[in-house]
């Protein structure tokens, strides 16, 4: 079975889809392939198709919701035959005391995959392997197609997971970005940092790694520029201030801009060592900013 959920709903049996086309029955599976191998009660089910609300007839509905899934799981069955490895969609979608699980057999799913690949990430930057954590991490966030779910009705369980999801996803984010400064890449994660603080416009993180990034590449005015956008932005719709570790990356800033005002020009000149000595942002201003936000 392949299982992904990072993104539009899509949960395969021997390669084919029985992810159905109703709202609810795929939310039933969407709650379901989230938790791959373990048994999920009727009681919760319900709560997420009628968001805490269910009606008398919940526990019928989620059994009716149920044999529409095995049957998609029973035809695709038919129709890869014995190299299917099991007898019938019992097999598949479990029926348990309680609830219903949905059997992975050992098969793909894209949530545990990420959290492996970030975990060897993580190991790897503890580890101060840097190349290593940022291949791991990458690796991870490519398995991500869209927003969790992207594709399911959510209710209370799913909108709560879904969030999770979405903060994992930008940690690893996070973590990668810093990373690639610590190796050099301030120039590469430029476009993809502009887009980052356009769709994050208040994650402070990811507009310091930014100013960072314009500021090792010879852009500092534009990296002021950008802080001072992000405040206004937090001071507008928050009511509060950039962090400590923001504002001291601000006048790490001002004060390299003053003693060695470097335009592009003069930053290409310099040697690698020399510019992260003299014109960088100090190294510790990076590792500061990973927790930030």
């Amino acid at each position: 079975m392949e299982i992904r959920v990072l993104g539009a709903l899509d949960v395969r049996v021997c390669g084919e889809s029985v992810v159905p086309s109703a709202p609810k029955p795929r939310q039933v599976l969407g709650l379901l392939a989230l938790r791959a191998d373990q048994v999920v009660s009727a009681g919760v089910l319900a709560d997420e198709l009628w968001s805490g609300r269910p009606p008398r007839s919940a526990r019928t509905t989620v059994q009716t919701y149920v044999l529409q899934l095995r049957d998609l799981i029973d035809r695709a069955l038919a129709r890869v035959g014995a190299e299917a490895g099991v007898s019938c969609a019992k097999d598949v979608l479990v029926t348990s005391p309680g609830g219903y699980m949905l059997n992975s057999g050992g098969g793909l799913t894209d949530v545990r995959e990420f959290e492996r690949l970030a975990g060897m990430g993580y190991r790897a930057i503890d580890g101060e392997d840097h190349p290593l954590a940022a291949r791991m991490l990458g690796e991870a966030l490519a398995l991500w197609r869209g927003p969790a779910f992207a594709d399911v009705p959510v209710g209370g369980q799913l909108a709560v997971e879904a969030k999770r999801l979405e903060e994992t996803r930008l940690c690893a984010l996070d973590q990668r970005i810093d990373v690639d400064l610590r190796l050099g890449r301030h120039r590469v994660l430029l476009a993809e940092l502009t887009v980052l603080v356009d769709r994050y416009r208040t994650h402070e993180s990811l507009h310091g790694q930014y100013m960072i990034a314009l500021h090792r590449s010879g852009r500092r005015g534009e990296a002021l520029e950008a802080y001072q956008r992000l405040r206004n932005t937090l001071v507008r719709e928050l009511g509060m201030e950039p962090s400590v570790g923001l504002r001291r990356l601000q006048r790490s800033i001002l004060l390299a801009t003053a003693e060695r005002p470097a335009g592009p020009e003069r930053a290409e000149r310099e040697p690698a060592a020399a510019a992260a000595a003299v014109a960088a942002v100090p190294e510790a201003a990076v590792a500061r900013l990973t927790r930030v936000g």
